[in-house]
């Protein structure tokens, strides 16, 4: 069977929060309920494409899954594990924000086989959390992650960011060590983007821009105070024992997340909800945006009713195929983000030519710039290279 990983994206949202973009909401539980059934009709649908296909990752995010009640993420995850082949050893990954688990709902996520927890705390100062409109002070994280302790999970993964707004290296020290002393498995250290069509947009963007072009601000940390809180934030887990494995991302013991790097491994993945993307032979799709389109469609397969698409699925809003050079392109960008980089011989599988046919200048170049090495096979970005990787993985860019 062919290795195959599964999104699964619920929309749901105590209440949104001031920075993001992502596709989530504040609805009530009629609606909740009405998107579930939803999606567990999507899961059924989708399914016998897949007979042949082995699912080794599940990841449900949102929004905010763990908002859901006990029933209904049971209905979802006892739903996927019916219609498709899960590994026995699947990692099964949640998406968590603290003051939305209980000790009920964390021993129903063991009992349906959910082994993985990404908890969003963001900061451990108040006043950030404040500042970023969520809905959680730092002691209910505490409280929140003692609970997931308790339920006896170990694969915890913590949130945090950097670049917020007044942000020191103190105030990311307090937050480091905090999260550090309670020794999760794994911690995401994201840098906040200002996203247009969010309240910090409005709020930020003028700064956003200041800090982008290199000139003094005003509530940002400028773009060198946000190299010195990133470099920060990189020495400090290191000396913690927790192992950059990708750009963002850094693991002790072992415990990275393997469904992000199967993302970056260009693994084929089935995405499953509202907006939620595939990538299946090199065909990339979309799923409708609109809440209240998606049910319906889902609601009209199951009574019966032909629903008319002009893409591979009824559930597709968009479709892409990928060129031979769009793949290549992707294996790039994507690989280049693990600190172990991509392998010669796993491009040479994938496209059937060796790497450096395609991209031997370039390589060569980046090499020749200190951006760039190379070690058992494999090549990779070096911490200079890292340190400009969005210059660095342009190059990349093949011509028509």
């Amino acid at each position: 069977m062919t290795p195959i990983e599964i999104y699964i994206h619920i929309p749901f949202c105590v209440k949104k929060c001031l920075y993001c973009d992502f596709l989530s909401g504040v609805f009530d539980e009629k609606m909740q309920r009405r998107y579930v059934a939803a999606l567990c009709t999507e899961i059924k649908y989708m399914a016998p494409r897949f007979q042949q296909s082995e699912v080794v990752t599940i990841y449900v995010g949102g929004g905010t899954p763990s908002w859901l009640s006990e029933d209904l993420m049971d209905e979802i995850i006892t739903t996927v594990k019916q219609s498709f082949h899960v590994n026995p050893l699947a990692e099964i990954s949640v998406e968590c924000n603290p003051g939305t688990l209980s000790s009920e709902k964390l021993n129903l996520y063991r009992s349906i086989g959910i082994n993985r927890l990404s908890i969003g705390l963001q900061s451990a100062n108040d006043d950030e959390l404040k500042e970023l409109g969520r809905i959680h002070d730092y002691n209910r994280f505490l409280h929140t992650f003692d609970l997931v302790r308790k339920a006896g999970f170990d694969n915890v993964n913590v949130d945090v960011m950097t670049g917020l707004p007044h942000q020191t290296i103190e105030k990311l020290e307090k937050t480091l060590n905090a999260v550090t002393m309670l020794r999760p498995e794994h911690i995401s250290a994201y840098s906040l983007i200002i996203e247009k069509g969010t309240p910090f947009y409005e709020k930020y963007k003028f700064d956003a821009v200041k800090q982008q072009a290199g000139m003094p601000t005003e509530d940002l940390p400028t773009d060198e105070e946000s190299y010195k809180l990133y470099k920060f934030t990189m020495d400090y887990l290191a000396k913690k024992g927790y192992q950059r494995y990708e750009i963002s991302n850094y693991a002790r013991n072992g415990k990275v997340c393997r469904h992000n790097l199967g993302y970056w491994d260009r693994v084929p993945y089935l995405g499953l909800g509202l907006g939620a993307a595939s990538l299946i032979d090199n065909v990339r799709t979309s799923n409708i945006r609109d809440i209240y389109k998606y049910v319906e469609t889902s609601e009209a397969i199951s009574a019966g009713k032909a629903v008319e698409s002009e893409f591979s699925s009824p559930y597709a809003q968009t479709q892409e195929i990928l060129s031979k050079k769009d793949a290549m392109e992707e294996f790039m960008f994507l690989g280049l983000r693990k600190i172990d980089g991509v392998a010669r011989s796993d491009f040479q599988k994938m496209f059937g030519i060796d790497i450096e046919a395609i991209y031997g200048p370039i390589l060569t170049a980046l090499r020749n710039e200190g951006f760039m090495d190379a070690k058992e096979g494999r090549l990779f970005l070096t911490d200079i290279g890292i340190d400009v990787s969005n210059q660095v993985l342009a190059k990349f860019l093949l011509d028509e």
